[in-house]
């Protein structure tokens, strides 16, 4: 017997870029959707996004002014809390917010058009837009009223948010798959991290840490990416404990890790 065989049909011209367009298109209508359920229905809508982290920082500004002369690095307790409060922040925001994407856009990711990788995405990119957005003008208004010359460099401000979103997209795409596979990790994983606010250098530089607890936490990504950010601040503080490529490989190790779960189990995740 002799076997025909068959050539498989040439690809559609324009296929991949109107396949392209449509995950974008959908990306943008689920951050429109989010806009408008998280902010379009409480008062003063996205003031609140700069009003919260405002108010953490000037409370912390305020309770530690009471309690000590001066901060750890320049003479402003407002700069000093917020380089290190709004990365944490930054990264927190992220990562709470992509655990919960595919929960969140449930009901959409049921048509074909819409993907567990748009719903990702989609509250990546508009959190990650809000959290720099807030950042800047943050930064930009404490710098202006506490009339202070600082020498201001951006490269270690950069890669700080940098990687405090990449560090939050893959924390919260690992969390997003392991919390759909096992209903508890949610609870676990918050009673585990409640440390983190504490642990993440906010109230204090490495420096001033006994040696042995600089050694356990340097594993802590947060530290580094604290470091980096007042490194830019700052210019006599040149943090030598920081480390760009741990931060990386923490954050692409989770986020390749949470990206093969998801593509295995997001079904299952969705059905249940």
């Amino acid at each position: 017997m002799y076997s025909v065989s068959k050539t498989p049909p040439p690809l559609e011209p324009g296929r991949g870029a109107r396949r392209s367009f449509a995950t974008w298109r959908a990306v943008m209508a689920l951050i429109l959707r989010e806009m408008s359920t998280r902010y379009g229905k409480n008062p003063g809508g996205y003031i609140w996004a700069v009003l919260e982290p405002l108010g953490a920082i000037l409370i912390l500004s305020f309770a530690f002014s009471l309690m000590m002369r001066s901060p750890s690095l320049g003479n402003s307790f407002i700069l000093f809390y917020a380089t290190g409060y709004l990365p944490f922040n930054l990264y927190q925001v992220l990562a709470n917010n992509v655990a919960r994407a595919l929960s969140f856009s449930k009901s959409l990711l049921f048509y074909p058009s819409v993907t567990w990788v748009d719903a990702i995405l989609a509250r990546f990119l508009l959190n990650a837009l809000t959290g720099v957005l807030v950042a800047y003008l943050l930064l930009s208004g404490i710098l202006a009223v506490i009339d202070t010359r600082i020498v201001l460099d951006f490269m270690p401000m950069v890669a700080s948010m940098g990687l405090a979103m990449l560090l939050g997209l893959g924390i919260g795409t690992l969390n997003c798959a392991l919390g759909g596979i096992f209903p508890t990790w949610d609870l676990i994983w918050s009673i585990a991290t409640r440390p983190l606010f504490i642990a993440s250098a906010i109230f204090f530089v490495m420096e001033d840490l006994p040696t042995g607890v600089q050694d356990i936490l340097w594993y802590n990504p947060l530290v580094h990416i604290t470091g980096m950010m007042r490194a830019g601040f700052f210019p006599m503080y040149s943090p030598q404990y920081v480390s760009p490529l741990y931060v990386l490989a923490v954050a692409l190790i989770s986020l390749v890790m949470g990206l093969i779960l998801l593509g295995r189990y997001h079904r299952d995740i969705l059905n249940r």
